[in-house]
């Protein structure tokens, strides 16, 4: 069984993270989205609103190329402290994590 975190950044990358996530080939995936708001989840904007139903659709195909399974969706990396990971990629460059080491904060 193996855990990966893949953190997101912006929509320009994330072909880059979705392949990155598919060569790891894990069995499941949290999602840390890096945003400079911290209320994106609840902000009503149309920017708020582009930003969830592009998770939406980047959850979705996580799932869809990688058969892995999408256990959670964090805003902060205060929120993942004690979680522990395989690996952890990002579209910019991926960080080699050590097995199942605490995530990086």
């Amino acid at each position: 069984m193996s855990d990966l975190l893949a953190i997101v950044g912006t929509a320009d990358v994330d072909d880059e993270l979705l392949a990155e996530i598919e060569r790891r080939r894990p069995d499941r995936v949290t999602v840390l989205v890096e945003q400079d708001q911290s209320d994106w989840a609840v902000d009503e904007s149309s920017a708020g609103n582009a930003l969830r139903n592009r998770l939406a659709v980047l959850l979705h195909a996580i799932e869809q190329r990688t058969g892995a399974v999408v256990v959670g969706l964090a805003g902060d990396p205060e929120q993942l402290l004690g979680w522990r990971f395989d690996r952890v990629v990002s579209a910019r460059a991926p960080i080699a994590a050590r097995s199942r080491s605490p995530i990086p904060v």
